[in-house]
């Protein structure tokens, strides 16, 4: 298959992921914090695809999701969260000495530091550093799961891909 038909496919999956998160409540009343879901689709095309298709279907998701979900202010933060999220896993990833999950972990964390930023700057205010701890926490416990979840499902699609490509070439012998 095509890395395009991929890309197809993963930002469809992080679109539907992000709409499923946005009806799930999560009762902690802090700004921000939530699972995740879509991260997991940048996390499984960085490891299985490449670099360049996760950062496509990061921004692609973001912005599409604030579109048909949220507003200009929610693209605002999505995309901030997500760029810092990306580069950080990116360098972590390029750099090979850590597991999906640790990666992953470093991706939720900074996910919600972007966004800390953004609201600090919008708002123009040092208050919003009280969530700090609170989105620390919570992005190191979502980005546990999702480093599992992206562990998991990455080892049973790598297998999948792979006879996937045996089969095509022995079709064409």
């Amino acid at each position: 298959m095509k890395k395009v038909a991929y890309l197809g496919i993963f930002l469809t999956l992080a679109l539907i992921l992000s709409y499923v998160e946005a009806m799930i409540p999560f009762p902690l009343g802090i700004p921000g914090v939530k699972l995740g879901l879509c991260n997991l689709m940048v996390v499984l095309l960085l490891y299985l695809l490449g670099w360049k298709e996760a950062l496509i279907v990061s921004v692609l998701r973001a912005v599409l999701v604030g579109f048909l979900f949220g507003n200009p202010f929610g693209i605002l933060y999505s995309l901030a969260g997500s760029m810092v999220s990306f580069f950080c896993m990116f360098v972590l990833y390029r750099l090979n000495r850590f597991h999906v999950v640790t990666v992953s972990i470093c991706g939720g964390i900074m996910h919600n530091m972007g966004q800390l930023a953004v609201a600090a700057l919008l708002i123009d205010s040092y208050y919003v550093a009280y969530y700090v701890p609170v989105l620390l926490i919570a992005g190191g416990l979502t980005g546990c799961v999702i480093g599992v979840l992206a562990h998991e499902i990455g080892t049973r699609l790598q297998k999948m891909i792979r006879m996937s490509d045996q089969g095509s070439n022995h079709q064409r012998e």
